[in-house]
C-alpha cells in the first residue's frame, strides 16, 4: 500500500494548459475515482501519476517521496488500460508471467504469483488458452491479473470496463470491489460513468476542465455538492435547476420567488444571500412531488413519460420554458400532454446556488 499526494500539479501541451494546479491527497488503501465529462483531464492526470506524461509544474509524491523525475517502471505502479493490451500469440499464463520474466523474477516466485492471481480472478481453467479464445470479461480479468502479479504499491485503472456490455460491467464492478477488499492496495480509477464512481469509490474527485471541483465521499457529493457543476453531474437524471430571486430573508431561511412563478421556502442557508439577489434553486428529480395541477408551486406541461416498471420518469416544461424532470417510485398514469402540479417546498433535500454557481445551501447531511 502507499499514499499519493498531488501538490499543485499542472500539465501543459505547448501553450495549452490542460491540468490547472490539482491538489489531492490519497490515503493508504483508498479506492479513489477520477470522474468527469470527456476532455476534463482525468486520463491525463492518471498518465502523469503513472509516469507516462511529464509534470509541467507541481509535485507528485508517493509515500512522501517526490517522483516527478522517476520513470514509469521505477514508481512501483501497475496500470490497467481501456483496451486489454494482451499479447494474442501468448497463453493466459504467458501473458501473466511475461512482465515478471522481463524483471528477472525467480521462476518459483513467478509461478507463485501467477497461481495466486489466477485463483483470485478465477482464471485457473483458462491459463493455457490464448486471449482470442476468451470472452471480454475474461480478457479484462487477465489484464487485471497482469497488474496483480507485479504486486504494485498502487493500481491505476483507465476506464477498464468501458468496452464491456452493461450486464458484464455490473459483474466486473463487483469483482473489482472484491479485489480491492482482498488486496487492500491503493487504487486510482478513471471513469466517465458516475455509477461506477459511486459504487466503487471511497472518495471521488470530480474534474472539470483540468480542475478538481470537489473531492469527497460519494454520498457527500450527492447530498452536499460544493457547486452547481457537481450538483448537475452527480445524480441521474440530473438535478433540476430553476432561476429565482431571494425574497424575504429570516436568518438561515429565505423565501424564493421563482422566475417561472410561485414561491418556495428554503432553510439551512450556509452562505450570504441578500434579499433581491439572483440565485439558482435546485431539486433532484426524485425529490419532486407530483400533485394536482394548481396545487403545487408551479405546473408542469408533460412532454414524455418513461415507464421502467419499478420507477417512472416524467419530463416536461414549466411556464418560463425550463425543462423539469420528476423521478417517481413505481408506475404512473401521467401521460404526455397533461398538466400536473409540482410540489417543491415539501422536500428537505433542496439546494441553492449563487450567481457564480457556489453552494449557498448544500442539501442534506450524509447518512451515517
Amino acid at each position: 500500500m502507499a499514499t499519493l499526494d498531488l501538490v499543485g500539479v499542472r500539465k501543459s501541451f505547448g501553450p495549452t494548459d490542460v491540468i490547472h494546479g490539482v491538489d489531492l491527497s490519497i490515503a493508504h488503501g483508498e479506492f479513489c475515482v477520477f470522474v468527469g465529462p470527456s476532455g476534463c483531464g482525468k486520463s491525463t492526470l492518471l498518465r502523469m501519476i503513472a509516469g507516462l506524461e511529464s509534470v509541467t509544474a507541481g509535485e507528485l509524491r508517493i509515500d512522501g517521496q517526490r517522483v516527478n523525475e522517476l520513470g514509469a517502471a521505477e514508481r512501483g505502479l501497475a496500470m490497467v488500460f481501456q483496451s486489454y493490451a494482451l499479447y494474442p500469440h501468448m497463453s493466459v499464463r504467458q501473458n501473466l508471467s511475461f512482465g515478471l520474466e522481463n524483471m528477472r523474477v525467480a521462476k518459483a516466485e513467478i509461478d507463485r504469483r501467477v497461481a495466486e492471481a489466477a485463483r483470485m480472478l478465477r482464471l485457473e481453467a483458462y491459463l493455457d488458452r490464448r486471449p482470442g479464445a476468451l470472452s471480454g470479461g475474461q480478457r479484462q480479468r487477465v489484464a487485471i491479473g497482469r497488474a496483480v502479479v507485479r504486486e504494485p504499491r498502487i493500481f491505476l485503472f483507465d476506464e477498464p470496463l468501458s468496452n464491456l456490455d452493461a450486464e458484464l460491467r455490473v459483474r466486473m464492478r463487483a469483482e473489482l470491489g472484491a479485489l480491492h477488499d482482498r488486496l487492500g492496495n491503493t487504487m486510482i480509477y478513471v471513469t466517465h460513468d458516475q455509477v461506477e464512481a459511486m459504487t466503487l469509490a471511497d472518495r471521488i474527485a470530480v474534474l472539470r476542465d483540468g480542475r478538481c471541483e470537489q473531492f469527497d465521499r460519494p454520498l457527500e457529493l450527492y447530498n452536499a455538492p460544493a457547486n452547481i457543476f457537481v450538483a448537475g453531474f452527480i445524480g441521474s437524471p440530473r438535478m433540476n435547476f430553476l432561476p429565482a430571486r431571494v425574497g424575504k430573508r429570516e436568518g438561515a431561511a429565505a423565501t424564493l420567488a421563482l422566475a417561472a412563478g410561485g414561491q418556495v421556502r428554503v432553510d439551512g442557508l450556509a452562505g450570504p444571500a441578500a434579499e433581491g439577489a439572483e440565485v439558482t434553486f435546485g431539486v433532484r428529480p426524485e425529490h419532486v412531488q407530483l400533485v394536482a395541477a394548481g396545487a403545487g408551486e408551479i405546473d408542469l406541461r408533460v412532454s414524455l413519460t418513461e415507464q421502467l416498471g419499478g420507477e417512472s420518469y416524467v419530463y416536461g416544461t414549466i411556464g418560463d420554458g425550463h425543462e423539469m424532470t420528476a423521478r417517481l417510485q413505481g408506475q404512473t398514469r401521467v401521460r404526455a400532454g397533461e398538466s400536473v402540479g409540482l410540489s417543491l417546498s415539501r422536500s428537505t433535500a433542496t439546494y441553492l446556488f449563487d450567481k457564480d454557481g457556489r453552494a449557498l445551501k448544500r442539501g442534506v447531511a450524509e447518512a451515517r
